[in-house]
Parts: structure tokens; sequence; C-alpha cells
């Protein structure tokens, strides 16, 4: 049996290279922490490589959630400037939109609230709609610009801030527990190949975060809930905004363990039209839903119906990390010192993670965060 290395003088370990992980690898590293991050599979390999990159505060009623996704919207427009070509960062604003008048009245209503939490939601008619996206169903009532929408490819965002945080990065590397003091303390993390010292831990293990949790003695209801993505042949721009359905906003804030499913369609650099959103809990189930990926084209057709006659080339799903009141997780357990946890996003991962990242680092350096993190106290469950 190979011996166990062993890596000292470091600061902070993170567990998980996704999006949310490098993201906090790289504030940490900013602040001149020695940071080191672990997974037991690739970069961008779980919750973070099946997702369609969304950044978004038009799904967001005002509430820590939206404080959380308007400071990370700013951090992502900072990163665009920094690591530009990278990331694929695109600002191309959301356009929700509604069947009938009651729900335009619906949303005018969840627009002043946003609007007074600092949102930019533009109200635009039918005649409006067709202009911001010539090929939308005619029969749509109206809806609402959110121009701080935007989107980044995710994997290669979560790659490219890992490499500009400097961080070292153990992939394929199982952590099988959580090394503690005499007090309890924490004093790193173990895997097969090498124990990797430091007084502070992260778990921003995502969908697997209980897991992680639970190698330190405590509970933190982490569950999966399935989503599928359509992935179409590549097409002109046929689709200029990330668009969705009036519905989306209910169904992410549901708590239903049911198949639900609300179009998001948008379309890509590249040519692909990607087609969400769908949300379940089935456990770790991995197999093929025939009835949602059913729902998603019929949805999507609705709202552009050039896409009826269009092919699908692939689909994917993943497992979005669910807690029960819909925030993340973020901050120090106060029943395990050392140990911090950055997991629980849900759908919302991609588009919160620098802000996470941001509250990670000033709870490590014991600094003044930039928002409120009570509401997300790991100690509330």
């Amino acid at each position: 049996m190979p011996k166990r290395q062993h890596q000292a003088s470091l600061d902070v370990v993170i567990i998980g290279a996704g999006v949310v992980g490098a993201a906090c690898a790289y504030y940490a590293a900013r602040t001149g922490l020695r940071v080191a991050v672990v997974d037991r599979g690739p970069v961008a390999g779980g919750t973070t490589g099946a997702g369609e990159g969304n950044l978004l505060v038009s799904d967001k009623g005002p509430g820590p959630e939206l404080d959380l996704a308007l400071l990370s919207a700013a951090l992502w427009r900072e990163l665009a400037r920094d690591l530009p070509r990278e990331i694929e960062y695109e600002a191309k604003g959301g356009l929700v939109v509604a069947a009938d008048e009651a729900t335009v009245k619906a949303l005018r209503s969840f627009a002043e609230g946003q609007r007074a939490a600092g949102v930019d939601a533009v109200e635009v008619g039918p005649g409006e709609l067709r202009e911001l996206e010539p090929h939308s169903a005619p029969d749509l009532a109206g809806g609402f610009l959110y121009p701080q929408d935007a989107q980044v490819q995710p994997a290669q965002a979560a790659a490219r801030l890992l490499s500009a945080s400097g961080a070292r990065v153990h992939l394929g590397e199982e952590v099988t527990a959580l090394l503690r003091g005499p007090a309890g303390e924490i004093r790193g993390v173990r895997t097969a190949r090498r124990d990797l010292l430091a007084p502070a831990v992260v778990n921003a293990a995502g969908t697997w975060g209980g897991a992680v949790a639970e190698l330190a003695g405590v509970t933190l209801p982490v569950l999966p809930r399935r989503g599928f993505v359509l992935v179409t042949e590549p097409l002109p721009r046929v689709v200029r905004h990330k668009v969705y359905a009036a519905d989306y906003i209910a169904d992410v804030a549901s708590g239903s363990a049911a198949l639900q499913s609300s179009a998001v369609v948008e379309g890509t650099p590249a040519g692909p039209v990607l087609i969400g959103a769908t949300r379940e809990r089935v456990g770790f189930d991995r197999s093929l839903s025939t009835e949602a990926l059913r729902r998603l084209a019929g949805q999507a057709a609705a709202l552009f119906p050039v896409l009826a006659q269009v092919r699908v080339l692939r689909t994917y799903h993943g497992f979005r990390p669910y807690l029960p009141d819909h925030l993340p997780a973020i901050g120090p357990d106060p029943r395990v010192p050392g140990l911090l946890h950055a997991c629980g996003h849900e759908g919302a991962g991609i588009g919160l993670a620098p802000a996470t990242g941001l509250l990670i680092a000033g709870a490590l350096t014991a600094t003044n965060p930039p928002l409120d993190p009570a509401p997300f106290d790991p100690s509330r469950f």
C-alpha cells in the first residue's frame, strides 16, 4: 500500500471542484490564504457540469437570495472583465413571458417588489415582445425584460476560477474523513492518497454536501432534485434572450417532490438552443424520464413555434442540491470549529457562486461581510 502523503502549510481545504468551490478558492486566495481544493471527480463533474449557466435575478423575489444574486451579478461582471473569453459571459438579459393578462398582472406585482430591492425590470407589451424575440409565439400577452440576467459556460467558468485562484487542486480523490483535533476542531481532510492539513474545511460538495457534513458528525438536509435539459441542433440565433414562461418562478419556489416543468429557452454562441427546466425529487435516480422530455419539448414549442421542427441532438440531466427553505447554507458551522458550508444552492449555484465565495472568504478572515450572512447560517437546521 502506497504511503499516504501529508500536505501542511494550508489555511483552508475546499471539498468540491464545482463552480461554488472554485469561487470559494478564488476569493479565499485573493485574501492571501493558502488554499487546496479536492474532489472525487473532475472539475465541474457534478451539478455544475449539468447546468445551463444561468445568472438570474429575474426569478427571485425580494429577500436574502435576491440580495445574494444581485451581489453575484455585479461580481460576475467583474469576473467577465478579468477572465473575459474563458467563461463565455453573455449579458443577454432575461425575458419572462405571460400567456394571458392575469399572468401579466401577477408579473407586474412581482416586478414592483423586485424593483424596490434594486432589480431592473421593464414591462413589455405583445408588440415589443415580438421586437425583442421575433420568433416567439404571436399570442403571448406580454412580459418583463430583465437586463441584469446573464449567462456563462459553467464548466469553463469553474475551471478558469480554479486556475486563477492558484489553489492546489487534487482531482479523483474522495474525502474519506475529516481530521479532528482533541477538542473536535477541524485539522484537515483525508483521502486514500493524502492528508491535507488545514485549520478550516469548506464543504462545497453540492448535492453531496449532506454526506460531507455527516463525516463531521452533523446533519445538513441537502437533497437531490433532478432536472433535464434538451440540446437542439445548431441554429441561427432564433432565441436572443433567456426566455421563460412565468410559471418557472413558481416552480423554483416550490417544495414539491413531483415532476414540475416550465420552459426556459435560450440560444448559445455555438448555435444549439438549450431547453430546460424540470424539477423532481427522485433521489439519485439517473434514469431517463420520457415524460419530462416530452413536456419540455412541448412547452418550448409553445413559446417558440419554430422549434417544433428542430431536431434535438441530445439531452442531459443533473441533480440540484436542494435545502428545505430554498436558501443555501453559507458560513461556519458552530457545531464543528473550523467547518464551513457552501452548498444547497439548488438550481442557482452558478449564479450565486461569486457572492458565496466572497462570504466564505470573509468568514475565513474574520472581515466584515458584504451583506448579512445570517439567513444562510448553517445552524438554522
